[in-house]
């Protein structure tokens, strides 16, 4: 506990200096109309209340998998074929049903531990849809429904095809401080299941309060765009086949809404947008929104990060467009 301390001191200095960062950006802006800061507050608090639960269960199993999971073991679960293990990685967060936020720090740390990173890439854009808490949700906004098996096939065909894509490039090019498997377990072996809790407890601080600044960055991008952006242009354009797609991606990322909720958030827009822009809403927005990329700076390198953002852009655009034109979905 005395090892876990000095450096939970550390953190906190560092999340002190954020929050006097906050309160000088506050003071700057104090001219701001006090209707439009207790709008910017609520839906900073809203962003945050949302996320926070879920990146601090995602710290968690990060310290669990630290302290008791070894590269042996992975090499043991992933299928040694490229496809086999790129699919599987885009299933895996059915056993580790963590969001957009919580996923991040999962991710990184199996990519330490030694995971490919088409596996690591394909979980990562796949987790924060396709598991079960948020199966449950859709199914409760959409009823069984093209709008609930197209978002889980539209995020499957997506992950695993950019986990393809990442498999053709080595590890040091992708991710920053070194490639995968460069970090070695804390211990040599499975330790007992006390000091392995205390091994996972400070992991899991350590992984909490590094991601927990982007969140904080990113929630407050997410509220300032929510204030003072005009949401009417959004909403005119709901009906074009081809506009209100970017358009429902362009609200996803901005909204920056956890994946676990966002079907009701959605179903509020199912009588002014067409299907496939919902479905754009439902698969781009948790794969990538403002939060996420600013935690993913902290695990991939810059022009990745920008082609990581892109092509699940693109992909899913492409394929809610063609549904557009091509068929009348029904919620």
């Amino acid at each position: 506990m005395a090892r876990v301390l000095p450096f939970l001191d550390r953190k906190l200095i560092s999340w002190a200096c954020w929050l006097i960062l906050l309160a000088l950006l506050i003071a700057l802006f104090r001219n701001i109309a006090a209707s439009s800061f207790l709008l910017f507050s609520t839906y900073f608090l809203g962003i945050f209340i949302e996320a926070a639960p879920f990146l601090l269960l995602g710290a968690f199993i990060s310290g669990l998998l630290e302290a008791f999971v070894h590269r042996d073991d992975l090499a043991r679960l992933i299928p040694t074929r490229l496809l086999p293990a790129t699919v599987m990685g885009a299933l895996l967060g059915f056993i580790f049903p963590v969001c957009e936020c919580g996923v991040v720090p999962v991710v990184r740390r199996l990519f330490r531990k030694g995971m490919p990173l088409s596996v690591g890439v394909a979980l990562l854009l796949a987790a924060p849809v396709m598991n079960p808490v948020v199966f449950a949700s859709t199914y409760i906004a959409f009823g069984w429904g093209p709008l609930l098996w197209g978002r889980f096939a539209i995020t499957f065909v997506v992950a695993v095809t950019v986990g393809l894509v990442f498999s053709r490039a080595q590890p040091a090019e992708v991710l920053l401080h070194g490639g995968v498997g460069e970090e070695l377990s804390l211990v040599a072996r499975r330790p007992p299941w006390r000091s392995g809790l205390t091994s996972a407890a400070r992991v899991a601080i350590d992984d909490f309060f590094d991601m927990g600044r982007f969140l904080v960055v990113g929630a407050l991008l997410a509220a300032a765009l929510q204030t003072f952006a005009d949401s009417r242009l959004l909403l005119e354009i709901g009906q074009a086949p081809v506009r209100s797609v970017f358009a429902m991606q362009l609200l996803g990322y901005v909204l920056s809404v956890c994946s676990t909720v966002d079907a009701f958030l959605a179903l509020s827009f199912a009588g002014s947008f067409s299907s496939g822009a919902l479905l754009a809403f439902l698969t781009y927005g948790p794969m990538i929104d403002i939060k996420s990329t600013l935690m993913f700076s902290a695990v991939f390198r810059r022009p990745v990060l920008v082609v990581l953002i892109i092509l699940p852009l693109l992909m899913t655009a492409l394929i809610s467009i063609w549904l557009n034109l091509n068929l009348a979905l029904g919620g």
